[in-house]
C-alpha cells in the first residue's frame, strides 16, 4: 500500500502559520507532492527544515518568491530529478520526481494562464513540452517495468463535472476547448488516467480549489484542478481517492485543499 498526497500550498511559510504544520504531522500519506511554495530552502520555517521521519526535495523557482515545487517521501528516493528537460522551463519550479522502487512520482505545478496575455502563451508552450516529456516518461518507465505518479496543480478543469460555474467560465483559461483537448490528449493518447474521476465517475466534482473571494468555499463554489494522473497499471490498484476538504473556511491553510490516493499492490 502506498498513500500519495498533492496540495498547492499557495505559500508554504504562510500555510505554515495557518495549519500545514499541524496536518503534515497528522498525514498518513507516505508521499506529498506540493506545489506553488514560493520559498527558498534556506527561508523555509524551522519546523520545516529538517523534516523528521521525510526526505525533502524542494525546486524553488529562479524567479524569487514565484511558483516552486517539492516532494516529501517517507522513504529516500533512489533518484531526484528537477525539470523535465526543457530549456525554458527547468529553472521555472515547476516540475520534479523522485524514484522509489517500482515507482517514478512527480509534483507538477502547470501555469494558470491568463487569457490574451503572455501569460497563456506560456502555458501553451508548456503544455506542448509537457506532452512530449508524458509520453516519453510512460515508455521509459514501461521498458524499466515501472509506473508513474503525476501530481499536481494541473490548472486545467477537464469536464463541466469539473467546475461549479462552467458556463460563465467557456472563455476563461483553465477551462479553454483547447486545454481540456490537451488533457483529453494525456488521457487518451499517452497512457494516463485521472485516479479521481476514474473512482468518481459520475459525481460532480469533487472540487479542489474555491477561491478566496466572496463565499466561494462556503458554496463550494470551486474548480478540480488539482489532479493525481498515473499510467494505467497503477491506476487498477488505486482503490480509494478523495480531496481533503476543510471542514469550514476559517480551517483552510490554502485556498487549494489536499487531493489523496491509495494505492494497494497486494502481493505484487
Amino acid at each position: 500500500m502506498i498513500v500519495v498526497t498533492s496540495v498547492n500550498v499557495n505559500g508554504i511559510r504562510a500555510a505554515a502559520k495557518k495549519g500545514f504544520v499541524e496536518w503534515l504531522a497528522g498525514t498518513e500519506a507516505d508521499v506529498i507532492c506540493l506545489q506553488e511554495v514560493r520559498s527558498e530552502p534556506e527561508q523555509l520555517p524551522v519546523e520545516l527544515r529538517d523534516l523528521d521521519g521525510w526526505h525533502a526535495v524542494w525546486a524553488p523557482s529562479a524567479a524569487k518568491g514565484r511558483a516552486g515545487v517539492a516532494i516529501l517521501s517517507r522513504a529516500e528516493p533512489q533518484r531526484t530529478t528537477i525539470g523535465f528537460g526543457s530549456e525554458e522551463f527547468d529553472n521555472s519550479g515547476r516540475y520534479v520526481e523522485i524514484d522509489l522502487p517500482g515507482l517514478t512520482i512527480a509534483s507538477l505545478y502547470l501555469p494558470s494562464g491568463e487569457v490574451g496575455t503572455e501569460r497563456q502563451d506560456e502555458k501553451e508552450r508548456f503544455m506542448a513540452e509537457f506532452l512530449v516529456h508524458l509520453d516519453t516518461l510512460r515508455t521509459r518507465a514501461a521498458a524499466a517495468g515501472r509506473e508513474v505518479v503525476v501530481c499536481g496543480d494541473w490548472n486545467i478543469a477537464h469536464r463541466p463535472e469539473d467546475l461549479k460555474n462552467w458556463k460563465a467560465n467557456q472563455k476563461s483559461a483553465g477551462f479553454l476547448p483547447e486545454e481540456r483537448a490537451w488533457l483529453s490528449r494525456v488521457y487518451d493518447e499517452t497512457g494516463y488516467t485521472d485516479v479521481v474521476r476514474a473512482l468518481h465517475p459520475d459525481r460532480t466534482g469533487p472540487y479542489s480549489w474555491w477561491s478566496y473571494r466572496g463565499r466561494a468555499f462556503d458554496n463550494d463554489s470551486g474548480w478540480r484542478i488539482d489532479l493525481i494522473v498515473t499510467t494505467r497499471g497503477i491506476a487498477d490498484k488505486c482503490i480509494e481517492a478523495h480531496v481533503e476538504r476543510a471542514a469550514s473556511h476559517a480551517e483552510r491553510w490554502s485556498d487549494h485543499a489536499p487531493v489523496t490516493a491509495a494505492f494497494d499492490f497486494g502481493d505484487n
